[in-house]
């Protein structure tokens, strides 16, 4: 057996949705330029023309799909397109997430002044979401017997951090549902169908750049230099840094990995804070 060939994805078709955001067209573009097809799904019309140009310029097989992870309807549609034009699902990605300022604690916004609207934005978004194109898109997967679905956790699942106690609880819930999945799919449809999830520790997005960085100095708030400082590789992550570990839950050379949620944070969760 060829090492090599463990963790080649040799034409597979992987859809992600939030796949026009930093993390997911990092995904994307990885998957691509190691043999796999891509569906991207994204509400932005902006963000899916350009992520189609990168994918284009890769000479990477793809299509765009316009739908919200909130909407059934759309999803269950996205998901016939992906079958229409590109043959088949074999893997899933649900990477659409995300925090919002308005689920967030700060020195003008007590906890008790947090709004409904803002505390479901952010569970919706991120646990809801996922599991809405988890029954679209892996319905299709389980029907063909075998493939991937992998979730986007996070380390705040595990401990969770101040300031965000939304999306904390929302991705505690990806990290549970993850793990009540790989149980359900192996033991109702095939042990052929493998769930993981990654966790991020911190990456520096767009969607948290106001928690981390000054605007007006472009320097580390006092919370970004906390996380770096708790960090043992004292640096926020890179989006292509997820690359790596995606490519190998998806491939072959995980075929015994199963039910997992996997690190990615610098040491971040081994590190005590002394």
């Amino acid at each position: 057996m060829s090492v090599s060939s463990e963790f080649d994805l040799d034409g597979s078709v992987c859809v992600i949705t939030g796949g026009s955001g930093e993390l997911g067209s990092a995904m994307a573009k990885a998957i691509g330029a190691h043999g796999g097809r891509v569906a991207v799904l994204a509400r932005g019309e902006e963000g899916l023309a350009e992520t189609s140009e990168e994918l284009a310029a890769m000479d990477v097989e793809h299509v765009t799909l316009p739908a919200s992870v909130l909407d059934r309807a759309e999803l269950e549609a996205a998901a016939e397109t992906v079958v229409e034009e590109l043959g088949r699902i074999d893997a899933l990605i649900n990477a659409a997430g995300g925090n919002s300022p308005e689920a967030t604690t700060g020195e003008d916004t007590s906890f008790f002044d947090l709004t409904t609207e803002g505390f479901e934005r952010v569970l919706n978004v991120n646990f809801v979401g996922t599991v809405l194109a988890t029954q679209a898109f892996g319905e299709h997967i389980v029907e063909q017997g075998e493939g991937v679905i992998l979730n986007v956790s996070s380390m705040t699942a595990v401990t969770p951090l101040t300031k965000i106690p939304a999306y904390s609880g929302a991705k505690a819930a990806v990290s549970n549902f993850t793990e009540w999945l790989a149980v359900h799919v192996a033991n109702e449809y095939s042990p052929d169908v493998r769930v993981n999830a990654i966790a991020p520790g911190f990456f520096l997005t767009e969607q948290n750049r106001y928690l981390l960085i000054d605007e007006e100095t472009g320097e580390y708030t006092d919370r970004g230099e906390s996380i770096v400082e708790h960090t043992p590789q004292r640096r926020f992550g890179d989006p292509e840094d997820l690359a790596t570990t995606v490519l190998w839950l998806l491939a072959p050379g995980s075929s015994f990995v199963h039910g997992a949620v996997i690190p990615v944070d610098g040491g971040f969760s081994a590190f005590s804070g002394v």
